[in-house]
């Protein structure tokens, strides 16, 4: 029995068993129970963003006219903060709750001038149903990034909408009234966006 004993604790695997059994608290120190948090894509979200800025562009210049634009219709769209200082001070998870929380007001918005737009047999439906998807992947996309830093979401209320337009002129001024505050929505968010990317590489 003692000489059986000998020969295990002398064998070739016993030892490198003993070998494996020395390493083993620098295998486990390797991985670490709680992983790093990781950083958002903002080059994916600031060029998304970037590609919505163009479309809204676009169907500005599609229907620009020369009738001054009532910017009171919309009582509950997001108020945009563009001050450049404004900048240096933002924090990564209060921005992007803020932008997805202003994205989805958009979205309610632009989804209320679509139904007038189809309504109306406007020409400017089509693309008007393509910018709304691109805000809806904008918005998932945000909402993974928030995922990753823990971002918490903001409540959104309903908003407060005006009686769907009589007239064509009446959309008109809507559709200019919303896409030009979107426009600058637009400008603000992919600032913003670059300015939290420098301060993560910093």
């Amino acid at each position: 029995m003692c000489s059986s004993l000998s020969v295990l604790v002398d064998s070739p695997s016993s030892l490198l068993f003993s070998v494996l059994l020395a390493q083993l608290p620098i295998f486990t120190s390797a991985f670490p129970a709680h992983p790093r948090r990781q950083h958002p894509d903002f080059d994916k979200l600031t060029n998304q963003t970037r590609h919505l800025q163009k479309l809204t562009h676009d169907l500005i210049n599609d229907h620009e006219f020369d009738t001054a634009i009532d910017h009171h219709r919309f009582k509950s769209l997001p108020a945009i903060n563009s001050r450049a200082n404004d900048l240096s001070s933002l924090e990564v998870r209060p921005t992007l709750s803020q932008l997805h929380a202003d994205l989805k007001s958009f979205e309610h918005h632009f989804e209320w001038l679509s139904k007038a737009t189809r309504k109306h047999h406007h020409s400017s439906a089509p693309k008007l149903g393509e910018m709304i998807s691109h805000i809806k992947s904008l918005i998932n996309s945000l909402q993974r990034q928030m995922v990753r830093v823990e971002a918490p979401r903001i409540p959104i209320p309903s908003p407060s909408l005006p009686p769907h337009p009589s007239f064509h002129w009446e959309m008109d001024q809507s559709s200019q009234e919303l896409l030009q505050r979107f426009r600058l929505f637009c400008d603000w968010a992919a600032r913003a966006l670059l300015s939290l990317k420098s301060k993560m590489q910093a």
